[in-house]
């Protein structure tokens, strides 16, 4: 882009057309073009004062053109934009208790909660995500990484707990996952917390566990999987077949939304895979990455493109006005 960082030199060019009228009006006219076959009659025109004094007024004329754009001090301008984000630590943390067997999502609780996982992951950029599993007891299953391929690797891999460690340990879950994000520099931290229980296991209540969070400025979102009343889950029979009997669906929906009121957050409650999917997709909206541009701007002067040309011209003019198109007394 052209940019005229002298721009009101430019009404100096509204002489130029004053200049030719007048001249018109004191007896000049444009001659036109001749093609001729040698230069010897071009020659014989040495003398002809006005097709020389016309050639030398439209000379100064462009001259002074060429000039005046001098001053106005072109230059070019190129503009470099510079991105800079400030990324937001999240730490994910996945009930993989027992109960998440139940099919009241398709094809279970924990598969459906995996797939919405990669899915939010898949859908943030510059942020580091860490996964965090618990159920009687808590396990961190990857750290915080930006490596999404890796991360989603490790969710692929997460199972159900073993029988010896079942339970529900939402307190642990949260202050295990604080562990991971207090010493973060990151300007947002973020715990999401899925569960489809009741806090039966740890040594910590998540009320407590949630004011840790909130002293060191993470916040929680909450999320309770499963549907209202019953919900269908696998038993194995004697035989090894599996059958599928109705257990009461058993969310601490109040402490839940408590935990996530105390750090500036938000409960949630899922019911199918969509709605799951659809509340990750309002938690990123949510807690978005900023993202700073900076414009800088390189000036490189081309005035004197302008400059030379326009000194050529007039001395050119003066020269022939003064040699051999000097008018003759």
């Amino acid at each position: 882009m052209i940019y005229f960082s002298h721009w009101y030199f430019l009404v100096l060019l509204l002489l130029i057309p004053i200049l030719i009228y007048l001249k018109i009006r004191k007896g000049g006219r444009f001659e036109q073009s001749i093609t001729f076959c040698s230069l010897q009659p071009i020659l014989a025109l040495g003398g002809h004062d006005k097709w020389k004094n016309s050639t030398l007024f439209y000379l100064k004329m462009a001259g002074l053109a060429l000039l005046i754009f001098a001053l106005a001090r072109p230059q070019k301008v190129n503009t470099e934009k510079v991105f800079s984000t400030e990324g937001i630590d999240i730490v994910l943390a996945l009930d993989i208790s027992t109960s998440m067997l139940a099919v009241d999502f398709k094809p279970n609780r924990l598969e459906a909660a995996k797939v919405v996982a990669k899915q939010f992951v898949a859908g943030r950029k510059n942020d580091r995500i860490g996964l965090v599993v618990f159920a009687g007891e808590t396990f961190l299953q990857c750290p915080l990484t930006i490596d999404y391929n890796v991360l989603e690797n490790f969710i692929d891999q997460v199972t159900t707990a073993e029988k010896e460690f079942d339970g529900t340990a939402i307190g642990m879950a949260i202050a295990n996952s604080v562990n991971r994000l207090r010493d973060s520099k990151a300007k947002s931290k973020v715990l999401i917390l899925l569960s489809d229980g009741r806090n039966n296991a740890g040594e910590l209540d998540p009320l407590t566990a949630a004011d840790l969070a909130k002293t060191f400025e993470i916040k929680i979102y909450t999320i309770g999987a499963g549907k209202e009343g019953e919900a269908p889950y696998p038993v194995q029979t004697i035989g090894g077949q599996t059958r599928y009997q109705m257990v009461d669906v058993q969310i601490d929906e109040k402490v839940l939304s408590e935990v996530a009121s105390a750090t500036g957050g938000k409960y949630f409650r899922a019911t199918n895979q969509e709605m799951l999917s659809s509340i990750y997709d309002e938690i990123s909206r949510m807690e978005k990455t900023e993202i700073k541009v900076t414009d800088y701007y390189n000036y490189f002067e081309m005035y004197f493109w302008f400059l030379l040309p326009g000194f050529f011209m007039i001395i050119t003019v003066v020269i022939l006005e003064r040699t051999i198109w000097r008018k003759t007394p």
